[in-house]
């Protein structure tokens, strides 16, 4: 089963995001081992990438995908790695050394979106992802 990690540049305070990544995480089980790590710096966030797993850094001039390209990028990443990764910046994104760590560079949208929710929707975006690789019903 395919490793997750989710490596965030700090920890969510409000109650109602925590509570919507737990919900997410929960669902993710089904499909792989969903992990969240959070780090206190961009130092901390970089150190966190380890060399075997597929990595992608989500930053605005990343590659603008739609929710089924998301699948076939995490289904083709499955098929060579046990382990995949996303990571998120805090509030000023990814300082570009640890962009070049990554693999691949995902933009969400040219909208700015604040990094807490950025994790709830990236979690929303990858249960997706594997219900459409399942042939779910989840994605319509």
């Amino acid at each position: 089963m395919l490793n997750l990690r989710i490596l965030c540049h700090g920890g969510l305070k409000e109650n109602y995001l925590r509570e919507a990544c737990a919900e997410y995480v929960k669902r993710l089980g089904a499909y792989c081992r969903p992990e969240i790590l959070e780090a206190k710096d961009d130092r901390t966030l970089a150190a966190l990438i380890k060399d075997r797993e597929y990595t992608v850094a989500l930053c605005v001039e990343g590659k603008e995908l739609s929710s089924t390209e998301l699948a076939q990028l995490l289904s083709s990443a499955m098929n060579f790695h046990s382990s995949v990764a996303f990571v998120i910046g805090g509030s000023e994104g990814l300082p570009e050394s640890t962009k070049a760590l990554c693999d691949f560079r995902l933009s969400f949208s040219k909208m700015t979106f604040p990094h807490q929710l950025m994790r709830v929707i990236l979690l929303e975006q990858l249960y997706r992802a594997f219900n459409i690789n399942q042939n779910g019903k989840y994605h319509k």
